[in-house]
């Protein structure tokens, strides 16, 4: 029997099923959590092409970018070209609380954007993507965030700090208006300095083979590459949540004190995505000359991978000779 309710004008239905194995949650949770956190999350969405990935009963999660054709027609779409499949992609822009329910009763769970807004070609933040090593807990992402931080402040640079949700944090600096490839190249160069500053913490290795049980400083949330909203669910455990921290506090946290039960108890009345996000700056001239002498990370492990390819069959061949 499928149970329907009526909010914000929006048809809701199955809200007593479970979300997902592990998630200790029903959609009911998820779409009063989306409900709850609306203000304080939307504004991250907003004017930016939306993707989610949703989860159905009994099925993997799957990442939803073009719209379905049972879209309603309120919910507001933008066609944008994919380079990578050669086509247009028709995704949806969550700009109110009725477009995020819909989303919510569709079972999306995680919901993803661009740093880039429409109508604008360049981004709006400097995002470096902290990764841990398998098992390796929170503390090593705590320390090489802390190297990370060192590397702006050497730079006269400051920025906000989240959990992905998953198992690292996305250090993020508010950006003045900047050419996209002067983003991108400083952003390799940031890493680049946090991982001179202390090698024992953190790598830019882009391939997992080489980073020696390290952090990951993923220098190429760059472009129109995507990351977790502030706020948004998470297909995780317990159903974690990306979530601002103080950099004085980020320590004494896990990603899992972070929850869609938890989170709305923790934030209260307040935004501290808002509150702890420092003014938009202006990236120093030295910065972006050094990244624009370092290699993209993603073509370097691609020629790597070929190289390391080509040698192994040598071997192989050899070893049958």
């Amino acid at each position: 029997m499928t149970t329907e309710e009526i909010r914000d004008g929006v048809s809701l239905t199955n809200l007593d099923q479970p979300l997902f194995d592990g998630a200790d949650a029903t959609k009911r949770t998820l779409v009063d959590y989306l409900a709850a956190v609306a203000d304080r999350m939307l504004p991250g969405l907003r004017d930016r092409p939306l993707s989610v990935v949703r989860i159905r009963p009994g099925q993997p999660p799957f990442m939803q970018k073009n719209t379905p054709k049972y879209t309603p027609p309120w919910v507001r779409t933008t066609p944008v070209w994919a380079e990578t499949s050669k086509r247009e992609i028709n995704y949806a822009v969550c700009d109110d609380l009725r477009t995020l329910l819909w989303h919510g009763n569709q079972r999306a769970v995680e919901y993803h954007v661009p740093l880039l807004r429409l109508g604008e070609s360049v981004q709006t933040h400097l995002v470096l993507d902290l990764d841990p090593p398998p098992d390796a807990g929170f503390a090593p992402v705590v320390a090489a965030a802390a190297v990370v931080r060192r590397a702006l402040a050497d730079e006269g640079l400051s920025a906000a700090v989240k959990t992905s949700g998953s198992k690292g944090v996305h250090i993020m600096v508010p950006l003045a208006p900047t050419g996209a490839d002067d983003i991108a190249a400083a952003t390799r160069a940031l890493a680049a300095r946090a991982e001179r500053l202390d090698p024992s913490v953190a790598t830019t290795a882009y391939i997992k083979d080489d980073r020696e049980g390290k952090v990951f400083l993923d220098s190429t949330r760059a472009y129109g590459a995507t990351i977790a909203a502030p706020y948004s669910p998470r297909i995780r455990p317990g159903v974690t949540v990306s979530f601002p921290v103080p950099w004085d506090t980020l320590e004494h946290v896990t990603p899992q004190d972070f929850t869609i039960r938890t989170a709305l108890d923790l934030l209260g009345d307040k935004d501290p995505w808002v509150d702890l996000m420092p003014s938009p700056q202006t990236l120093p001239a030295d910065l972006i000359a050094e990244g624009h002498t370092i290699p993209v990370a993603r073509v370097v492990a691609m020629h790597e991978g070929k190289r390391r390819a080509r040698a192994r069959e040598a071997s192989e061949g050899e070893g049958k000779s």
